[in-house]
């Protein structure tokens, strides 16, 4: 027998909502989209970037896939390939890891582009705008299919560019200045 998907009013009542599956979904237009899998690639640079930080600040301030951020727009949610959070975050992620509107923004969110013109738009255009209109202050958009790494730092207009860095070139981060990575070694492994 096939269960109805359920609609949500608000992203309230979608929080509410306890679903057995370990699946991630999206809330768009008040229904869950579920989310398909990363890829091998993907998870394999978001897992040499959360070693690095977790190296850097600790494991409990960097958080993979699983953290979502309510934003404005369409989908009312995102889960960024790995996320920088606050000291006091830590706390209140104790009991559902969502980052609120009610909420200080996380200091970092990077997401890995996965591969086709459609993922590529949403991370460079539309993760971009709902990012910038969270103030995150600093969003990494990491292109395996470019070996790139953008680097956008929020101002008082908008995300403005710091760099791409691409190569042995050292990642410039506004908020992690004591980072020593090139882009090489995150798109090289055992690097």
């Amino acid at each position: 027998m096939l269960q109805a998907k359920p609609r949500f009013q608000s992203f309230d009542e979608y929080l509410s909502y306890h679903d057995t599956s370990e699946k991630l979904y999206e809330l768009f237009n008040g229904k869950l989209i579920e989310m398909p899998p990363e890829s091998g690639l993907n998870i394999q640079i978001a897992n040499r970037l959360f070693l690095v930080f977790a190296l850097m600040i600790g494991t409990d301030r960097v958080r993979g896939q699983g953290l979502e951020l309510e934003v404005r727009g369409e989908p009312k949610n995102r889960y960024p390939d790995l996320t920088i959070i606050r000291p006091e975050h830590i706390e209140q992620l104790s009991q559902r890891n969502t980052i609120r509107l009610s909420m200080l923004p996380p200091l970092l969110a990077i997401e890995v582009v996965s591969p086709g013109e459609l993922q590529r738009d949403r991370d460079y255009v539309a993760k971009r705008i709902q990012y910038q209109d969270l103030s995150i202050p600093e969003y990494w958009i990491v292109d395996p299919q470019t070996q790139t790494i953008l680097v956008l730092e929020i101002t008082e207009t908008g995300y403005t560019e710091i760099g791409v860095c691409a190569g042995d070139n050292l990642i410039i981060s506004p908020q992690f200045r004591q980072l020593d990575l090139t882009a090489y070694q995150v798109f090289n492994p055992g690097s």
